[in-house]
Formats: C-alpha cells, structure tokens, sequence
C-alpha cells in the first residue's frame, strides 16, 4: 500500500466535480493509505462553504458531501504537533502555513504530499521541497 498525504485541494474534488476530479478520485482507491493533519476538515468544511456562496451547492448538499467525506479513510495527525515545522516551512518557502502543516506531514511520515492546489505545486517542484510533492495528475 503507498501512503499519501492529501490536502483539502485533492479531497474537495472527491466530492464536487471540478477539473481533476477524476484524478483526485484514484486516491480513493484500496492501494492507497491516506494521511491528513486535521486541518484538513476545516478546509474542506470552507471550500464547501465557498462553494455555496458561489451558488454552487445548497446547504443540504453541502452537509451532505460532509457527511459522506466522514466516510472515507484517513489517519489523520494533530496539527499541533506539525505546526512548527510547517511554520519553518513557510519561512523558509513561501508557503503558508496551513500548507507547510501537509508538508510538514509528509517530511515526517516519510511519503510525499499529493495536490491539486497550483500555487502550492509551483512553489514547491523547482526547490529543495520538488522531492515531497506531487501534481494529482503526475500519479500513477
């Protein structure tokens, strides 16, 4: 089994169709073992929310998509214990420390950061950090 660490950009479009969902999708898969800092319910909680003020979803299926993300797998980590390290990571990268909290994860779990997020992918795959993440489309 390959251990991943995921982050709200991946777990939203398990739920919402949107450019990559099928990609986003394959993680869900057995083979996989999924990793999260907790940070990643109020994440994807947000980006729902999002989604509704855009009138892109009705609160009963916005509730609904919760629910049913509570279903799925995850062993998930107290972002207390990552928070340092990822606020290192920001400093030194150029991140935010809501995503240096996933990378953080990954550095400390040993297994690589899967996004779909652009702007984290950027500032990550030409830097010391290219080696722990990786595009959602560049899986296998």
């Amino acid at each position: 089994m390959t251990r991943v660490v995921v982050d709200a950009s991946v777990a939203v479009k398990w739920f919402v169709p949107e450019e990559l969902s099928p990609e986003a999708r394959m993680f869900l898969a057995a083979e996989y073992e999924l990793l999260a800092p907790d940070l990643l319910w109020a994440e994807l909680g947000n980006a729902l929310w999002k989604k509704h003020r855009r009138r892109e979803l009705d609160p009963r299926t916005a509730r609904r998509l919760l629910r049913d993300f509570s279903r799925i797998r995850i062993e998930y980590h107290a972002s207390e214990r990552w928070t340092e390290m990822a606020l290192d990571l920001a400093i030194r990268h150029g991140v935010t420390v809501y995503d240096g909290l996933y990378l953080a994860l990954a550095t400390g779990s040993g297994c690589r950061l899967v996004t779909a997020d652009r702007r984290l992918h950027e500032a990550c795959r030409k830097g010391p950090l290219r080696h722990l993440v990786d595009w959602v489309r560049e899986i296998p």
